[in-house]
């Protein structure tokens, strides 16, 4: 069965229930969500649900490495993610595929750091015309992994110029504040 609204409003509200700061930012997906408009598909406006990926791995001297991406659309060094599919059954599952599509990790060497995500961020993209998509929200769930020995493999080339693995320090310097959640994630 493919991800309904009520799958992201839950999703959404243990999201708060953990991070009660964060509700006025999350105020009005959550106001969107109870339109029950099918937020999981990308053609659902003026916001859609996408899925995230934060695979952390030891880097041998008690520290972490985080895997990220670079961009190609959008030129810039985040998190493997993308927009829901139709066959995705649920969110820590889209964020999975997305996660090997983008940077060929084998989906055997990653584990759930927890149920929860890790993160939810709603922000604004901008119109990209070759997809004929205008200005939208993207409601971005994104969810912690970890892994002992998982390596970048085929790379999405339409999607992506390159994947890293990066320490934790510079990681959290260019993706921000979802970087520490991710290392600390509760089982």
């Amino acid at each position: 069965m493919a991800i309904s609204d009520s799958d992201i409003a839950r999703a959404l509200s243990t999201y708060i229930e953990r991070y009660p700061d964060e509700a006025t930012l999350l105020a009005e997906p959550l106001l969107l969500l109870s339109q029950g408009r099918g937020f999981a598909s990308r053609r659902t406006l003026p916001m859609h649900v996408t899925a995230g990926a934060l695979l952390v791995r030891s880097d041998g001297h008690g520290g972490a490495e985080i895997l990220l991406i670079e961009h190609r659309a959008y030129g810039i060094t985040l998190q493997p993610g993308g927009h829901l599919e139709p066959t995705d059954t649920t969110l820590i599952g889209a964020a999975v595929r997305e996660l090997t599509e983008e940077t060929g990790v084998d989906p055997d060497t990653v584990i759930p750091a927890s149920q929860t995500p890790a993160y939810i961020e709603y922000g604004q993209v901008p119109a990209r015309p070759t997809k004929d998509e205008p200005d939208h929200y993207h409601l971005d769930i994104g969810y912690a992994f970890t892994t002992a020995y998982a390596e970048v493999g085929r790379i999405q080339e339409s999607e992506v110029h390159g994947a890293a693995w990066y320490p934790l320090a510079v990681a959290e310097r260019l993706v921000g504040h979802r970087i520490a959640r991710a290392v600390r994630a509760p089982a």
